[in-house]
């Protein structure tokens, strides 16, 4: 059963199924539905149980009658028992569990409305409504929250869901309110740097790029759209010249934001090796500009993974094992390097040290990893006992 959408279009209960035998190969995902007593020979090993737990199965129970049908996800959906497609959220000890989308949305504004004056009940239902593209509801909330005295991040919120529906002229307004608002931020300059795209204005364009990068320097996002910009309006060559002068100016020196960005733009097929090259070269000077910095050891550590360098990820990122402790990023990528390597005392000696980090991301890493690690041992153990019997 996948989640991915129907790109043929949806399943025609009444049409006829496409011919299928020896001439013709399936790929990709596939799934059937069928009651249990379609399997005489019993239920297959990578069979899925779905139990419809309320009365949303009922006409499917009937459909099934006359053999397997094909479903399309909002049906799956229903038979689940959610309304809406299923989202991931966490309980109120921090687990995660599946909700549907209405019903999350639905409980959010319930709860919102059962205190309109805590705006943080409406911050939190707008960031949910921005997330899944419902842009209006969002600006609707927003513009609540904004007039009840709303701070900063609210009059960005407002902006970008304004832009989101090409109501420029407001979207303009909002965000200069949020440039005043938030002047440590560059967000409200890159929002309003989309915004004159959308208006035709390349000048202005850039020079609210360029202000983002003026308010943060190691602002990635900022660095990429600058580049991107001048992409557009130029050529290839052109954008790695500009932003590598831009990059060499002294504010910028020690800075390894623009070769991020810069190498986003060529690690887009790891089976490029031309491409993953010019990458590589990018990421090792963010490094050499920024060693201690978590984004460039990311890039460049899975750019050697990309390329089967695995001595090279574990070369790089063995110092930097105290960083690990604060960004289970790194710590994916050193450990799946040793891991290749079977470097078991050294997997062992970084997970323990995992294990006393202060951040539940990385105490969670290092409890999944350890459990992974003593379950491949164990098989070690009774494959080489099943050797040693046969022999």
């Amino acid at each position: 059963m996948s989640n991915s959408p129907n790109t043929s279009g949806p399943s025609k209960p009444n049409a006829q199924p496409a011919p299928t035998g020896a001439a013709v190969q399936l790929k990709g995902g596939a799934a059937v539905l069928a009651p249990v007593s379609a399997f005489p020979n019993g239920v297959p090993g990578n069979a899925l149980i779905l139990l419809p737990i309320n009365a949303n199965g009922t006409p499917l129970e009937k459909k099934i009658v006359d053999g397997p049908v094909a479903l399309e996800m909002d049906e799956v959906w229903k038979l689940l028992g959610f309304n809406g497609p299923a989202v991931q959220v966490q309980d109120e000890q921090g687990r995660p569990i599946a909700i549907g989308l209405e019903d999350l949305l639905g409980g959010l504004e319930k709860h919102w409305n059962d205190g309109p004056d805590d705006v943080n009940r409406g911050r939190i239902f707008s960031q949910e409504l921005m997330k899944y593209g419902r842009h209006e509801k969002a600006e609707k909330v927003l513009s609540k929250i904004v007039a009840a005295g709303g701070d900063g991040e609210d009059w960005l919120g407002l902006g970008v869901a304004q832009l989101a529906q090409k109501k420029l002229d407001k979207a303009e307004s909002t965000l200069r309110g949020a440039q005043n608002l938030l002047k440590d931020s560059p967000f409200p300059s890159l929002q309003l740097a989309k915004v004159m795209k959308e208006k035709g204005d390349r000048k202005g364009e850039r020079e609210n790029a360029e202000r983002a990068i003026q308010i943060d320097n190691n602002s990635v996002d900022a660095w990429a759209y600058l580049a991107n910009a001048i992409k557009e309006g130029g050529t290839e060559e052109q954008m790695v010249q500009e932003i590598e002068g831009l990059a060499n100016a002294p504010v910028n020196a020690k800075c390894g934001a623009p070769y991020i960005a810069l190498q986003g733009f060529y690690a887009t097929d790891p089976k490029n090796d031309a491409l993953r090259d010019k990458a590589v070269a990018f990421a090792k000077k963010a490094v050499e500009r920024a060693p201690g910095d978590p984004l460039a050891l990311l890039c460049l550590s899975a750019l050697h993974g990309q390329a089967g360098k695995i001595d090279e990820v574990v070369k790089l990122l063995a110092p930097h094992e105290a960083l690990m402790l604060r960004d289970v990023r790194i710590a994916h990528n050193y450990f799946e390097a040793l891991f290749q390597l079977r470097d078991l005392p050294k997997i062992t000696a970084l997970l323990n040290k995992l294990a006393t980090s202060q951040v539940r991301e990385v105490k969670q890493f290092a409890i999944e990893r350890s459990r992974a690690v003593q379950q491949m041992l164990q098989q070690q153990q009774q494959q080489l006992a099943a050797a040693t019997q046969k022999a």
